[in-house]
């Protein structure tokens, strides 16, 4: 197998790129306008491409002190299980160690595809029930 050449951009994904990882990987299809505005608010992200396409994404959200969401962590199905997860993970938790305090704490929250948990469970994320609950609520139209 021919080594896979790609290369990790440290930015937020665009609008359009954003938007076709997201229906790529089967989350349905997003509201450019919504997602325009979720984008420009991310604290930062990476972007990975090959030949200059785009295809893998992740970002964080949150308070850029004490408190950080991963998101959108997704690859197109064809360039999965290439590590190229595991570069997009430990890029976004460089920038996390890099922000949060020497003396203080860093909250790091994300949900995980079904499936998914061990894959994150390699960088220490855990299900801490029953004494905490990872709880969400949706706002629909």
């Amino acid at each position: 197998m021919a080594t896979l050449n790609y290369r990790i951009h440290e930015r937020i994904p665009s609008v359009s790129e954003h938007k076709f990882i997201w229906e790529s990987v089967g989350w349905g299809s997003i509201n450019t306008e919504m997602s325009k505005n979720s984008l420009k608010n991310s604290l930062y992200g990476v972007v990975v491409t090959v030949n200059d396409e785009p295809v893998g994404m992740g970002r964080i959200v949150g308070d850029d002190f004490m408190y950080f969401y991963i998101q959108d962590v997704a690859i197109l199905p064809s360039f999965q299980g290439l590590g190229i997860g595991n570069e997009i993970i430990e890029h976004l938790l460089a920038y996390i160690k890099k922000r949060r305090l020497d003396s203080g704490i860093a909250f790091v929250g994300l949900f995980a595809s079904e499936g998914n948990d061990t894959f994150y469970g390699k960088y220490g994320f855990k299900n801490h029930s029953p004494h905490m609950t990872g709880m969400f609520r949706v706002f629909e139209n």
